[in-house]
């Protein structure tokens, strides 16, 4: 089996990990107490809370997405506002995170219509709202209202969510798959990664509980089954058939944990891909259904990019849909399904609203993954509003129809659009090769580095993508993220970036890279 590359955990393999060579803060270290008059010649008190005494798992756990080169750019930020003109670049472009507002998307106007009405109520009763909000706006607003306990917005609501938005969702999902839905399987979460922790709770026991992840992965799992005390068991997706998907991967690999002691008790999987942007075919799909249900694997599907899909040869289908379809019910597969008001089209980050919706267990079961829900009371009523939202938004027919359709395809056309022309301009590059960006929000190019950088990089203790990552960075103000983060095959290299700053921006992204690139080559050229 291929060794985990460094930067995402092969807990399996090797459970012993980098915070053992932290440098530890010293147990001696006195806390000052400037009101006693005998601290400064009391013995030195311990620090209470140290490396050494915080959960292991803390440690062991990464999040690149928000890791070390966004910690410097954040640096550079706050430079360039104290010093403008200091840096080579006047601005820093964030294309680590899929965080469409803040690269200037807007959001989609009938959305925030009913959020504010919701959050006001009294506007409602108010003559010149008529002329401001459009109808069904108002119409939906006053529904939504009376479905929330005393039509108050800052009141815990079910742990759940909200019934009546739960039975919107529900029948949205109906009308997507053309099966029902029962709104007892949907639970409202602060966007989808409560959700997915939620799951990971549940599913693991001790180490000895292992994960199937796709690697590359959304490092959110790696880090959710560290926290939980899970082993992430990595299958490979194939680079050179576009990220593909192959089930006797999956089977080696699960042969494989499983002879190293470990139950394999679920296999995530990310359609549309992230960080890889490939939409699975429906016959992909079929065989990893057909997978699970015959190792016994509850399918854990991240549909959270569903929304966004770029080729025409291409479709969302979701995995509750395609079980449905080959006939199996809640008896014979376990399916959570996980969806987020973070991306698609209306990219309401900052909202956190989400939900999964939790097929094919037990009553006894249901119950224990509600008393979870239950500990953090309920997600943000603003949040489970939008989830409903998006799930229901305007029809043929609403008022806001017509403005509604065109800020949406304005939004998902300009993201193909900027998908092909970030696509072009790395394989232009030399060295450089990136798979088409059927869907999500990313591109992640495999950048084949001259082996004086790889020296350099090891010179300076860090991976190479990561090296890559931070000259870009400090030449060019682009945020991206070294793939290291997200893992790959050993002794290759990539990076994420996303395909999020506005279309107005590209051609300077594309610029910048460009030129920082065969600087960098030039540079480190063997």
């Amino acid at each position: 089996m291929r060794r985990f590359v460094s930067g995402v955990l092969s807990s399996y393999q090797k459970r012993s990990l980098s915070h053992r060579s932290l440098r530890f803060f010293s147990s001696t270290t006195s806390l000052p107490n400037s009101d006693s008059p005998s601290s400064s010649s009391s013995a030195a008190m311990p620090t209470p809370v140290t490396l050494e005494t915080i959960n292991p798992k803390v440690l062991e756990c990464e999040y690149a997405v928000r890791g070390e080169i966004v910690t410097l750019a954040q640096r550079l930020q706050q430079e360039l506002q104290e010093k403008p003109g200091s840096l080579p670049f006047d601005e820093i472009l964030y294309c680590n995170i899929g965080n469409p507002q803040s690269l200037g998307q807007q959001p989609i106007t009938f959305f925030r219509e009913v959020i504010a009405l919701c959050d006001h109520p009294p506007i409602l009763d108010k003559s010149e709202t008529q002329g401001l909000f459009s109808a069904d706006a108002i119409e939906r607003a006053w529904q939504i209202l009376d479905q929330i306990p005393g039509r108050a917005t800052g009141a815990y609501s079910h742990s759940q969510g909200i019934k009546g938005l739960r039975d919107t969702i529900a029948a949205g999902i109906e009308a997507r798959d053309g099966f029902p839905s029962n709104p007892n399987d949907i639970f409202l979460t602060d966007g989808a990664s409560p959700a997915v922790h939620m799951m990971m709770q549940l599913l693991i026991r001790t180490e000895k509980d292992g994960i199937l992840c796709p690697i590359p992965q959304y490092p959110l799992y790696s880090a959710s089954i560290v926290l939980h005390g899970g082993t992430l068991v990595p299958y490979y997706l194939d680079e050179a058939t576009g990220w593909g998907l192959e089930i006797s991967e999956l089977q080696k690999q699960l042969e494989d944990a499983k002879s190293k002691g470990i139950t394999v008790r679920a296999l995530v999987v990310i359609n549309p891909g992230n960080p890889t942007g490939q939409v699975l075919s429906e016959d992909n799909q079929r065989d990893i259904v057909e997978f699970c249900k015959k190792e016994g694997l509850v399918l854990l599907a991240d549909e959270v990019y569903q929304e966004n899909v770029y080729v025409p040869d291409k479709k969302f289908h979701s995995f509750k849909k395609i079980s449905r379809s080959m006939g199996y019910g809640e008896e014979d597969i376990s399916v959570v399904s996980f969806q987020s008001v973070s991306k698609g089209y209306y990219g309401e980050c900052g909202k956190r609203g989400g939900y999964m919706e939790v097929t094919g267990f037990g009553a006894d079961v249901r119950e224990q993954i509600y008393k979870v829900a239950s500990v953090n009371l309920c997600s943000n009523i603003t949040g489970q509003i939008l989830a409903s939202l998006v799930m229901s938004p305007p029809k043929v027919g609403d008022e806001s129809y017509e403005s509604y359709f065109m800020e949406k395809d304005g939004i998902l056309s300009s993201l193909a659009t900027r998908a092909k022309t970030l696509e072009d301009a790395l394989n232009s590059l030399e060295g450089v090769t990136c798979n088409k960006a059927e869907g999500a929000m990313y591109l992640f190019p495999r950048i084949h580095l001259p082996e004086k950088a790889i020296k350099a990089a090891e010179a300076a203790k860090t991976a190479p993508d990561a090296f890559y990552a931070r000259r870009l960075l400090n030449a060019t103000g682009i945020v991206v993220v070294p793939g290291s983060g997200f893992g790959q095959v050993p002794g290759t290299w990539h990076f994420r970036c996303t395909i999020l700053p506005q279309e107005d921006k590209i051609p300077a992204v594309v610029s910048r890279l460009t030129e920082f690139h065969k600087g960098f080559m030039e540079e480190f050229r063997d």
